[in-house]
């Protein structure tokens, strides 16, 4: 849990400093470029140091072709997060972002999509949703 927790601190900087980029260059896709290839050098050199086998050609080709777009996933998250963040402010950003993630997760969830385990929504989960929501509308309030 405190790994998970870790993920929503390191978002926050993560938001925080890309804001702060976008300072130095001159468009939000070329703040999320930058970031983006110092994540990929980041990884980059970590998989070099990895003990575990490498994928070939092959393993590559036989993906479905749906995880391929993980990363332009990714590429919207960032871009965004870049430009809206700071007009919003971080905890209204933050706030619709968890509550995007609750909602799509439930459905996950419900249906059992990409494979995830089915867990039912009930009435605990929505009531927490529903919660989250009301928080974010607070969030709006300045």
């Amino acid at each position: 849990m405190p790994l998970a927790m870790g993920i929503g601190i390191v978002l926050t900087f993560q938001t925080a400093i890309n804001s702060q980029l976008k300072i130095f260059l001159p468009s939000h896709l070329q703040t999320a470029l930058f970031s983006f290839l110092v994540g990929t050098i980041t990884l980059f050199c970590l998989v070099l140091i990895e003990n575990a086998g490498k994928p070939n050609l092959n393993q590559l080709y036989a993906m479905p072709w749906y995880l391929w777009f993980g990363g332009c996933l990714g590429v919207y998250a960032i871009t965004i997060s870049i430009f809206t963040a700071p007009k919003l402010g971080f905890l209204t950003f933050s706030g619709l972002v968890i509550f995007g993630q609750v909602v799509t997760s439930m459905l996950f969830d419900q249906f059992g999509l990409l494979g995830v385990n089915k867990t039912p929504i009930n009435w605990q989960r929505l009531l927490g949703g529903i919660v989250i929501f009301i928080g974010v509308l607070l969030t709006l309030q300045r």
